[in-house]
């Protein structure tokens, strides 16, 4: 059994922003930070004081973080760049929002005094000497302390206050790991101060010392229990008066706690099989769980709900099978043509997450070298008459200004080009695209060709694949390719604008050039021809992507399953550690790959790969301090070697989004690997000492916790079964709890009928389905014995009753256990 927190970020826009440049106006960009650790940053807008970033982001989390912060911050080329402000969110204020803090926040000052960070390893206790006793604090080390000297560390000593007294420590050096071992003796009085304080300060020479934070300890407490030992979190000092309210700007976010305790694979079989035989069995089955499921997913929720169904059935190689599942629901209560899968439907939701999760990489294939010719030309592009503005294009040839009839022409002409471009790569990826893919493209064709017959119908089977593969999948991913992680910045207004044109050509070839799409906007019509030519390519490209038999779908898998594709892949810069030397002298620029079987690097991308790191032999993958190489960018791999010997590789990104995701990913695939690390050193041993700690042995444990669970979301991720399958079943207890007001029968008491074996599942038809069968019953055999030491009630959700009471047989002995009166 686990527990997992995870974080859903967006991070929508900024309004009001002070002004930090001598333009009067700002370059905003937002960091986010855990417990004061950097995960995330957004990409920069330029030139504005009303920012729109629009970016998503799921973290994945260990449940004991504290706080996550958003920092404002003004982009400086020459200089440092400057803090705007932040917001702060509390784990208790998160909890204390179920279905997520959203709406706009005041962005407050940062106080250093604040900004503070790290344990300290403390151990207080009372001792007789004097008729009220002593009390003895001992002051063993500190971890993780804010860096604030511009090596990026910081010179900490503590100062312990008690009663007016004031006792402090020796000064470590060049250390935010560092370790005291002093102990100090108070005595205690009757009617004295009841608070002992210990403080954590950075030595200065020339400047006023820096507080890195706080600990206070009752001393009536510490009487009760005689000693108190452990590590403490330093918090700040916030007796300083603020800066007005909205003074500084507010921030628009959506952020959402998610906590989950995962119970053993084992409990989730009953739900699983169930779930894997309906889909099986297609419409022609007794099951009504997904029809259910569809029905009474909220707009809200829908597109969650869905990607966790598909990440499920991607597990058990049902993908194809659920999705035409719904495919052929969405048919059967389809009577016009030309409204098929234009809703946000189950189906429609569940084939989105579909293209993104199994279709990024052949994505990439096809839009990338198109998108990046965008970029890099950044030409003034405008068809909308109304819109033209002759002053942004220049000269069209010596001295003669364009007129806007010339800029018309040009950016028609760029356009053709760039669709022209995008159609071929198109037509020439039938093979690239995965067979999963192509095999779930064919039952949909054969679907709605079978749903629609008859010749006035002819092209709707090659809309219903363009409705998903154009409009849902390539024209969002032209108009937000960062986003769709094919560009690392969003793009200027210009480039937006020729993007924007292109994703509407897409749509209008992807429509099979209606009327409709032709009337809908006039001015579109220079790209007519192209577009009708491209109306030909798409749909011969269509009937080549469909026309795939089994035996080539399975050859297709086969091939591709072999192939291993990579988890991560990019340039990275290794530091190689000689001798005594500064590491900076020695570093060397190579491609590397991560798959799941090794970490492997080469000097160029299309050069032969060598395998440096067996993925079974990593032990952690964590950063590094920036005063180790001079960079805040650096990370280190901890890997056994063939002979069994610890080995450190420093690998330098370029930003602090490269660096994250290269560790997520490091994290995701070595998660199960035995002998993993709790501790390491966040430091070098350079010389004869760590430069974190300053210890001398070179196998001396870590300084610092290992932070393996700390990771990103990304459409490449292992697929995690037993999280998706907790996932829905949480939904499902949702369901049920929403069918109870509709005047649904509730859940069946442990003791219901069934047949022997297991709990039964009883599943009734939403009225809305039409007339259900006499009554469904799916046997749900039991799972292995549950070895949670909850049983039912299960209290996995949190409530001691699950919210239902203790008559729903959840998660006991029998595994789960769902029941509904038909």
């Amino acid at each position: 059994m686990a527990k997992r927190s995870s974080l859903s970020i967006r991070i929508v826009e900024g309004k009001n922003l002070p002004a930090k440049d001598i333009t009067g106006s700002s370059d905003p960009y937002c960091i986010v930070k855990v417990d004061n650790e950097p995960i995330i940053r957004t990409a920069t807008v330029w030139k504005t004081l009303c920012p729109f970033w629009g970016e998503e982001y799921q973290v994945h989390l260990p449940p004991t973080f504290h706080a996550v912060a958003f920092y404002v911050m003004d982009e400086d080329a020459l200089s440092r760049d400057d803090v705007i402000g932040k917001v702060c969110l509390t784990r208790d204020t998160l909890a204390a929002h179920p279905k997520g803090f959203s709406g706009w926040a005041h962005l407050t000052e940062v106080d250093p005094d604040e900004e503070v960070q790290g344990e300290i390893h403390l151990r207080l206790e009372v001792v007789p000497g004097t008729p009220a006793g002593r009390l003895r604090c001992s002051v063993l080390e500190a971890r993780d302390l804010a860096p604030k000297d511009r090596n990026g560390a910081s010179d900490p000593f503590v100062r312990v206050r008690y009663n007016g007294r004031t006792q402090e420590t020796s000064i470590v050096k060049k250390s935010c790991y560092p370790r005291w071992n002093e102990t100090f003796e108070f005595d205690l009085e009757e009617g004295a101060a009841e608070a002992v304080c210990v403080e954590a300060w950075d030595w200065d020479l020339v400047s006023r010392n820096d507080f890195l934070g706080r600990v206070v300890f009752n001393v009536q407490r510490l009487w009760a229990a005689q000693q108190e030992e452990g590590w403490f979190r330093l918090q700040p000092d916030q007796s300083k008066s603020r800066r007005g309210e909205g003074s500084l700007g507010s921030l628009q976010l959506e952020v959402r706690l998610r906590d989950e305790t995962v119970l053993p694979s084992g409990c989730y079989q009953p739900l699983v099989r169930l779930l894997c035989r309906e889909v099986k069995l297609g419409t022609q089955g007794p099951g009504q769980l997904i029809p259910l499921i569809e029905e009474t997913t909220s707009t809200e929720c829908r597109q969650e709900v869905a990607t966790n169904l598909l990440k499920l059935f991607l597990g058990q190689g049902l993908a194809k099978d659920f999705l035409d599942l719904l495919f052929q629901l969405e048919l059967g209560r389809t009577s016009e043509a030309n409204t098929l899968f234009r809703s946000n439907s189950l189906a429609s939701k569940s084939m989105e997450s579909f293209l993104k999760v199994v279709g990024m990489r052949y994505l990439h294939g096809v839009l990338g070298p198109i998108i990046d010719r965008v970029f890099e030309e950044k030409k003034y592009v405008e068809l909308d008459p109304s819109k033209v503005e002759v002053k942004d294009v220049g000269c069209s040839g010596l001295h003669r200004p364009q007129t806007e009839a010339d800029v018309l022409e040009h950016s028609a002409q760029t356009l053709r080009i760039h669709l022209g471009a995008l159609l071929s790569a198109l037509s020439r990826s039938v093979r690239a695209c995965p067979a999963v893919v192509r095999a779930t493209f064919r039952q949909l064709f054969r679907r709605v060709r079978e749903r629609f017959p008859g010749a006035q119908h002819e092209n709707v089977p090659f809309i219903a694949v363009t409705s998903f593969l154009c409009l849902r999948f390539l024209s969002p991913a032209i108009m937000a390719p960062k986003l769709f992680h094919l560009r690392e910045r969003h793009a200027d207004a210009r480039t937006s604008r020729t993007l924007l044109l292109l994703a509407k050509a897409v749509q209008n070839v992807g429509n099979m050039d209606t009327p409709a799409s032709r009337a809908k906007e006039a001015w579109m019509e220079p790209l007519q021809p192209t577009v009708r030519q491209g109306v030909a390519q798409l749909k011969d490209f269509i009937t080549k992507l469909v026309d795939i038999g089994e035996k080539e779908e399975l050859d297709l898998q086969r091939t591709l399953s072999l192939q291993a594709p990579p988890v991560k892949e990019g340039p990275l810069f290794i530091h190689r550690t000689k001798g005594k030397g500064h590491l900076m002298s020695s570093f060397k620029k190579l491609h590397f790959s991560l798959t799941t079987e090794a970490l492997s690097f080469a000097k160029t991308p299309s050069s032969k790969k060598s395998a440096l790191i067996k993925l079974a032999n990593i032990r952690a993958a964590e950063k590094v301090e920036e005063k180790s190489f001079g960079s805040s960018h650096v990370m280190q791999v901890i890997y056994e070697d063939d002979a069994g010997k610890a080995q450190t590789m420093y690998l330098q990104c370029k930003c602090v989004n490269e660096l994250n995701q290269w560790l997520s990913a490091l994290r995701k695939v070595s998660i199960s690997n035995p002998g993993l690390l709790g501790s390491y050193h966040p430091g070098v041993f350079r010389g004869d000492k760590w430069s974190c700690c300053h210890q001398k042995d070179k196998s001396d444990l870590g300084c610092d916790k290992t932070r393996s669970r700390v990771t990103l979301q990304e459409w490449n991720d292992p697929l995690d079964h037993d999280l998706e399958a907790q996932l829905i079943y949480r939904h499902l207890l949702g369901v049920e709890a929403a069918l109870r007001p509709r005047g649904r029968a509730g859940p069946a008491s442990a003791g219901a009928a069934g047949p022997p074996g297991g709990p039964p599942l009883w599943l009734g038809r939403p009225a809305a389905l039409g007339a259900p069968p006499p009554r469904a019953t799916a046997d749900v055999r039991p799972a292995p014995p549950n070895p949670c030491p909850r049983r039912a009630p299960c209290q996995v959700l949190g409530d001691p009753r699950c919210a239902f009471g203790s008559s729903l047989p959840l998660l006991g002995e029998q595994g789960l256990g769902l029941s509904w009166a038909g």
